[in-house]
This record gives C-alpha cells, sequence and structure tokens, in this order.
C-alpha cells in the first residue's frame, strides 16, 4: 500500500555525515546485521570508502514499524550534483543536513534549492553536535534564515546515533507517501542504472503507476521511450542494498528491472518505462543526458597496453554512462583515447580506477573544456583546441554561475583574488556570519589553480559551487607549444587575446621546470599562427670528449668537438622527445 511507503534522500555539502546517518538508520531498522555492519556501508566503491566521500548514489529499501522506508543516499561533491538531481525525482523528501561546525556551505544551497524545485518535503537537520566545536544555536539561525522554524530543525549527532531514531519517526510522520496509482498503466523512471555480466543492464526506477509482476515463463516486455529500446524482464525486485529478487513491484514503490540489455546506452538515466502495448503514455518530463564538461587524453606509458586500456573503459562506461571515450593518437604518445568527465573529481577517480583495478600506467593531459565553433554552415563543439578548423566565424567558451559562501572575515581576500581574474559579480546575500558571492566565469578558471587559491586565503572555510550558465563569445586566440620546433598537440590552448603572451610565458616556464635535461638541445616555444611570442631553451648533457687527450696539437681536441656537435645534431632531429607526467600537472594549474 502505498500510504505505507515513505521515499527520502539526505542532500548535504561534502563531508557532512551523510554516509554515517546512513549507517545510523541501517542499524536501527535491522536492515544490516550487525556482524556485517560497517562504516560507510552504502559507499561500495573502494576509491569512495578510501576518500572517504560518496560518488554515487545509492538506495536502500529499509522496513521499519510497518513501514517501507526507500532511502537514496547521494554524493556532496559538485562534480557528481546530476546524480542528486535524478534522485530528487524519485523521492517525496530529502533531509538537508547541515554540519554543526562548519555550517551552511556551497553545495547545501544548491542542494536545497533542487529539492525545493521539486516541491519535496525538506527535514532539516543538524548534525555532529557532539563535537565541542560545534555553533549549534548559530547554525540554527542561518536555518532560519532560509526559512525553516526552530521548531522543525533536528539536532542529531550521526557519529553516536543521538537523536536519530526521533528523525526517523519525524520522517515517517512529515513525509508525504508517494502519489501513485495502482490502477493506471504501469510507468516507471529511471533514476540510475548498471551493468551486471548476466542480467545486462539493470535499471533502478521509481514506479510512478501501475505495478509489474514477473513471471520466468512468459517474463514482461518492456518499452524505453526515449531511446526506443525494447526489452524482456529478467529479473525485478528491491535494493536491500544488494539486488533481492521478488515477484512483484507495486506503484510508489523503488527497485530495479534487469531488462537483459547488453548495451547499457539504451537504458539511460531519466528515461520511461512502460510496458509492450501501453498507448499515450506521456514520459516523465526532464530526460537528458548528462553532458561532460572536462576532457582529458589518457594514454598508456607502454604502447602495448592500450587494448587493455580499451577493454578497460569499456567495462567502466558500463556502470558510469556519463565516461565518454574516443581513439586519438598523439605523434610523441602513441594512441590513447580523449575522455570526457563531468569534473575535475570524476576524472581523478576514473584514472585512480583504471590504475588500481587494471593495473595500468597512464599519461594524462591537462584538462580541457568543451568550446562552440561556429562555421559557415552550422555550430560544432570541440573539446581540443589543436582540432578547431581555420575557417570558423566565432569561438564561445562554456560559461558558468560560481557560488562560493564564505565567513565575512575572508571577504575582502576572496574580493581581491576575484578582481584579479576579471570576473563579472551578479549578487551578493548574508547568511547570518557568512556571504554569499555569485559571479559569471569562465568554466576554464576551475581547471586551474583556483580551488586552491581560494581554500589557501580562506584557511580552507570557503566552500564553492557553479552550474552551467551558458556559451558567451570571446576573442580566442589558439597558443601552440613547440618543442625543437615540433608541436605538440595536447599542449595547445585557447586564451583571451588580451591574457595570451601571459599565458605564453608561464606555460614555457612550467616546461622549462618539469621537462628533462636530453642529450641534446630542447628549445620550447610558444606561438600565435607562425609568429613566437615567447620562448626558452633547456641546455644539453654536457659530455667532456676531450677528457682523454692530455696536450697535443689543438686540432685533435676541435676534431672530437666537432665529431659531438654533429652527433647532437643528429640527436636533435631522431631523438624522442621526453614529456613526463609532471610537465601536463604542471600547465594544468596555471
Amino acid at each position: 500500500m502505498t500510504k505505507n511507503i515513505r521515499n527520502f534522500c539526505i542532500i548535504a555539502h561534502i563531508d557532512h555525515g551523510k554516509s554515517t546517518l546512513a549507517d545510523r538508520f541501517l542499524e536501527i531498522t535491522n536492515t544490516i546485521p550487525l556482524s556485517k555492519m560497517h562504516s560507510q556501508f552504502l559507499d561500495q566503491n573502494p576509491i569512495s570508502r578510501e576518500r572517504g566521500i560518496t560518488i554515487k548514489l545509492a538506495p536502500v529499501k529499509m522496513n521499519y514499524q510497518n513501514y517501507t522506508l526507500n532511502l537514496i543516499d547521494t554524493p556532496g561533491h559538485v562534480d557528481f550534483s546530476y546524480e542528486v538531481s535524478r534522485t530528487l525525482k524519485a523521492v517525496e523528501g530529502a533531509i538537508l543536513l547541515v554540519d554543526a561546525v562548519s555550517g551552511i556551505q556551497a553545495q547545501t544551497l544548491s542542494h536545497l534549492q533542487k529539492a525545493q524545485d521539486q516541491n519535496l518535503t525538506i527535514i532539516p537537520v543538524i548534525n555532529k553536535i557532539d563535537l565541542p566545536s560545534a555553533q549549534i544555536d548559530l547554525i540554527t539561525k542561518s536555518l532560519q534564515d532560509l526559512g525553516f522554524a526552530k521548531s522543525e530543525i533536528h539536532l542529531i549527532s550521526a557519529k553516536t546515533g543521538q537523536n536519530v531514531q526521533k528523525l526517523l519517526d519525524d520522517i515517517i510522520s512529515k513525509i508525504s507517501p508517494p502519489n501513485s496509482d495502482s490502477r493506471k498503466p504501469f510507468r516507471a523512471f529511471i533514476f540510475d542504472s548498471l551493468y551486471h555480466p548476466h542480467l545486462g543492464a539493470i535499471a533502478f526506477i521509481k514506479i510512478l503507476d501501475g505495478s509489474i509482476d514477473f513471471d520466468p515463463q512468459s517474463p514482461p516486455q518492456l518499452n524505453l521511450l526515449a531511446t526506443k529500446a525494447q526489452a524482456s524482464v529478467k529479473q525485478i525486485g528491491y535494493l536491500t542494498p544488494s539486488l533481492t529478487p521478488a515477484q512483484t513491484l507495486s506503484a510508489g514503490q523503488i527497485g530495479y528491472i534487469a531488462t537483459g540489455l547488453k548495451d547499457l546506452s539504451k537504458v539511460r538515466v531519466g528515461d520511461t518505462i512502460t510496458k509492450k502495448g501501453q498507448k499515450n503514455i506521456s514520459p516523465v518530463p526532464g530526460f537528458k543526458i548528462p553532458n561532460p564538461v572536462v576532457y582529458m587524453g589518457l594514454y598508456p606509458i607502454d604502447n602495448k597496453d592500450f587494448p587493455t586500456l580499451k577493454e578497460s573503459l569499456e567495462k567502466l562506461s558500463l556502470n558510469d554512462s556519463s565516461l565518454t571515450f574516443n581513439p586519438e593518437t598523439i605523434s610523441y604518445l602513441g594512441p590513447g583515447f580523449r575522455c570526457g568527465f563531468l569534473g575535475l573529481l570524476h576524472a581523478e577517480i576514473t584514472k585512480e580506477r583504471l590504475e588500481n583495478e587494471y593495473n595500468l600506467e597512464l599519461i594524462y593531459t591537462s584538462p580541457q573544456v568543451d568550446y562552440l565553433i561556429e562555421l559557415t554552415d552550422r555550430k560544432i563543439n570541440i573539446a581540443n583546441p589543436d582540432k578547431i578548423p581555420e575557417n570558423y566565424l566565432s569561438i564561445s567558451q562554456p560559461m558558468i554561475k560560481l557560488n562560493i559562501i564564505t565567513p565575512t572575515n575572508y571577504l575582502g581576500s576572496i574580493m581581491t583574488l576575484l578582481v584579479s581574474k576579471n570576473l563579472d559579480l551578479l549578487e551578493t546575500a548574508n547568511l547570518n556570519d557568512k556571504v554569499r558571492l555569485v559571479y559569471k566565469a569562465p568554466l576554464t578558471l576551475l581547471l586551474g589553480n583556483f580551488y586552491n587559491q581560494l581554500k589557501s586565503i580562506t584557511s580552507g572555510f570557503a566552500s564553492l559551487d557553479w552550474q552551467f550558465a551558458d556559451y558567451q563569445k570571446f576573442n580566442a586566440q589558439l597558443l601552440n607549444i613547440l618543442i625543437n620546433n615540433q608541436k605538440i598537440e595536447s599542449l595547445s590552448y585557447l586564451f583571451d587575446q588580451s591574457q595570451v603572451e601571459k599565458y605564453a610565458k608561464i606555460l614555457i616556464d612550467k616546461l622549462k621546470e618539469t621537462v628533462p635535461r636530453q642529450n641534446f638541445e630542447l628549445k620550447i616555444q610558444a606561438a600565435v599562427g607562425s609568429k613566437i611570442i615567447a620562448s626558452t631553451r633547456i641546455s644539453p648533457f654536457r659530455k667532456d670528449v676531450t677528457a682523454k687527450l692530455y696536450g697535443g696539437d689543438r686540432t685533435r681536441k676541435d676534431k672530437l668537438l666537432n665529431a659531438q656537435k654533429k652527433g647532437k645534431k643528429r640527436l636533435k632531429q631522431i631523438g624522442k622527445i621526453q614529456i613526463p607526467q609532471e610537465a601536463f600537472l604542471a600547465v594544468s594549474k596555471i
């Protein structure tokens, strides 16, 4: 019965205690036996557990006092905000979790706005009240400023379990049951998916209307409205959090459907599932494919590992539909892939998984963004500046709304930093003891050292969040890096015309610091078109070829030195340029 179902999620800024609170819920409801319980239970990814952050939404069904509680734990990092958006479409309520020490942060407000847009019941909770440095009164006032009544704010400690059961009881009393109708035709919303080697693509679903029964002798036939795919059901069930088969899933419930499809791209997040033969079923609005915003090249150090890298990326993409990859070859790195990610953390985690789970040694190039190129007959998106055609009409770069929340005593330092970046201030707002700043900025700002600079000048107390705004035209100039007159494809960048000379000097200085010396001279140049605008050199190792001579005619020494010069000239022509990983990392942080 839908009246006994409560679907809710936990939303918060990173490291505010979502996973710990989820652990307490699992214990109180006896969903997981104590003998099998461990911290961050819903975070199954090893890197997620190692870093102590949630990087993937995690649903679980709990039974408590004759109620079915479907909890979805969500990531807190901005790179995975799309996971939060699709989670909010599958629930009726949300716990807004705020750290009693650090208070309201940028992601707190971002998630709150998304939840309010979905008209969810929001339960404000202050966590970590057991800490000596907890600022309970101050954080309570901040939540009141956001429109919450003091009486509805829960004070808990997810670590010790203090007041967590009261919170669980309040979830039942305040969050509405799903507004679903079991009498209508079957319709379900996909909020996540994964690939199973035997069951194929598995859709995590919220059943909006109707129900579905599974009979292995006559399995249901399904249609996926957005991708036009058809599937024969292999299994249905609940997430406890493991896959637990069931015979029936009814209106309002959250569970899974194993489609048997071997192509995960056909089971898209946000799509609507219906039964074959049903007519005039309206899809759930808001379907979209998460688009990558950061692109990097991944290349195996040993070219023999290219097939392994290809196979590994294919396997990762089965459970990560937001990861894109296309083959490309660079002269000095060999074959590899240009990969698209949701952000730098997503890229870093993917790289770690490739190295740790598949034993690959990789070189990854500097991150780039996706530019919108206007041609005479069409517009195209290109993430590699080196591939931009010469006959373009204009270039537009992706712009973002940058939300920064900082204690007031750091406001001056932050304003100085933002002014130095030539950013446009959109709005400001006071949040009790903090200030919210909203700026419009190019997405490339986040690819460099900006975040570290922000954390440094605020002693780690400032937080930021961002959303894509639009594409904006700019006076772009392509800056190429040449080493011994050879263009380094992955070190091509687009800069505003007014800044290109400044960054050209910075780039070649960074490369001089990180590219190792060779047996031949390295000439590093930055060029716009055919014009060299900055240059430096790395002197070769020097071998004293005359050391074995003791006296004698000068012509003997000159003969050896001339032979050495000819040898170095030949090395310069055929020697392989060595560009270490440190060089790509250094230039990415300018």
